[in-house]
This record gives structure tokens, C-alpha cells and sequence, in this order.
């Protein structure tokens, strides 16, 4: 949490600067498209990796289906997952996230700009509501991250249970699924330290729906979970090869 606490205090006029500017452009949406609200959210994270000493690899992108909308489902290890695969997405996506997670200081903001999905864990109609308008939303070509884990408890680089339920909209959808492995993304802001850190982010290969149609969304889970198992393994392995520095990673098989 050092890392935390430091972007606060030695940018409490950066971010105060921010959330006025991102009220603004929520509050003004006939100005400010999708394409604006995205570049400032883009802008928030590029100053919150800059003041914080992060650093994100990203590998995969060529992968992302060029049209229509998908999900991505992703491994959660903390605070900084979102940020890091929003930064290393091409073009606007948007985030499923705990509803009172997301009211935390920019976070909050960044939710807003692009249209993020609030889940009230303690309110199963509004999460059949929010689901249902986002499942519309796929379908008419929006691009969202899912982390099917439904939360994390300081697991690091290790998998938890996937919720199967989580994959309910991508099959109401029949959309693309974009399996996500994060890797060390927990380091930024789970620990007391500020020294440089870098996460890196996998896109793999897309599941198709015709792939996956007649599979249950267990079935579905379980097939996601082991494709980001692996991934996350190669990437354990690379580092006990190559070292903990990751400052400059020498791993890009994705």
C-alpha cells in the first residue's frame, strides 16, 4: 500500500485536478464521445503508472477480434488489474466491477468515463439488471473485462475458483471470449514498497462461440481457467529461468 499512499500525497493536486475534469466530461456525454472519455481515462492511468514506477508489458493484442464486441476474462490479483489491461487494450474497453470497489478515489472516475458495469454483490436484481443491459451491450459491439474469480484475497500469482455464472452473458451474447492471463499484477499496490515494478499482460487466442456453444458455462469456466493456469505456469517458469527483474522482460510468447 507505500505505493498507494506516495501517488496520493505526491499527487493529491493531480488527482483532485482529474476527478473535477472526469465529472466534467461525465456530466457534459453530448460533448465528449466515447473516443474522448476513454483518451482521459487512458491519460489517468498513464500518470498513475508514471508517479507510481509501473511498468506494463503487453503481448497478444494482434489477437483481439478486429470487429464486434467480446469479453475478456481475466485472472484478478488486486488493485491494479483493470488499469493495466485497459492501458494495453487496442481502443475502448470497459470494466465489470464490485460496486463498492469502484468508489474509491479516480477509480471511481475511471468506471464512469468508460461506462463501467457496477455488480451490487448484496442486490441479485440489480446484478440480473446491470447484466442483462450489458449483455445488449456486447452484442451491439462494446468490449468489457471480466474477472470470473469475483474478487481476490492477496493470491498473487495464483489462480482462485472461476465463478461460472460469470460467463452467463458472453453466451447470451454469442460473443467472442478473450482469455486474459495478468502476471504480477498485484505487486503495485500489495506490498510496502515503491520501488519500479512491472506487470505484464497475456492476450491469448480468442474462443469462438461456435467453439463453445454447446458447452455448459462450467464447462466454459473450466476450459478458460486452465488456458490462464497455463499461461500464468510459462510465466513462472521464465522468471525462475531469467530472474526477478522484470524491469525489462526477456518473455514475449503469448
Amino acid at each position: 500500500m507505500l505505493r498507494f499512499y506516495c501517488l496520493v500525497i505526491f499527487s493529491i493536486f493531480l488527482i483532485i485536478y482529474y476527478i473535477l475534469k472526469a465529472e466534467y466530461y461525465v456530466r457534459h456525454e453530448d460533448r465528449y464521445d466515447m473516443d474522448k472519455r476513454y483518451s482521459l481515462a487512458l491519460n489517468i492511468i498513464h500518470d498513475v503508472k508514471r508517479r507510481g514506477r509501473i511498468r506494463t508489458v503487453s503481448y497478444g493484442e494482434d489477437k483481439l477480434p478486429n470487429e464486434g464486441g467480446y469479453i475478456m476474462y481475466a485472472n484478478h490479483q488486486g488493485k491494479y488489474d483493470a488499469l493495466g489491461i485497459m492501458d494495453a487494450h487496442n481502443g475502448p474497453c470497459s470494466v465489470v466491477m464490485d460496486a463498492g470497489r469502484s468508489k474509491m478515489p479516480l477509480a471511481d472516475q475511471v468506471v464512469s468515463l468508460v461506462k463501467g458495469v457496477r455488480l451490487d454483490r448484496t442486490d441479485f436484481r440489480q446484478q440480473v439488471r446491470v447484466l442483462s443491459d450489458m449483455t445488449e451491450d456486447v452484442k451491439n459491439g462494446r468490449r468489457f473485462i471480466y474477472f470470473p474469480e469475483g474478487g481476490y484475497m492477496h493470491n498473487g500469482n495464483k489462480l482462485q475458483e472461476f465463478l461460472p455464472g460469470a460467463f452467463k452473458v458472453a453466451k447470451k451474447a454469442e460473443v467472442p471470449i478473450v482469455p486474459v492471463a495478468i502476471y504480477d499484477s498485484h505487486l503495485p499496490f500489495d506490498y510496502n514498497s515503491y520501488r519500479k515494478v512491472t506487470t505484464q499482460v497475456c492476450f491469448m487466442d480468442p474462443i469462438y462461440y461456435e467453439d463453445y456453444a454447446d458447452m455448459s458455462t462450467k464447462e466454459i469456466s473450466e476450459m478458460v481457467k486452465s488456458r490462464i493456469e497455463e499461461k500464468l505456469d510459462e510465466l513462472e517458469e521464465n522468471r525462475r529461468k531469467n530472474g526477478w527483474n522484470l524491469w525489462v522482460p526477456k518473455y514475449k510468447n503469448c
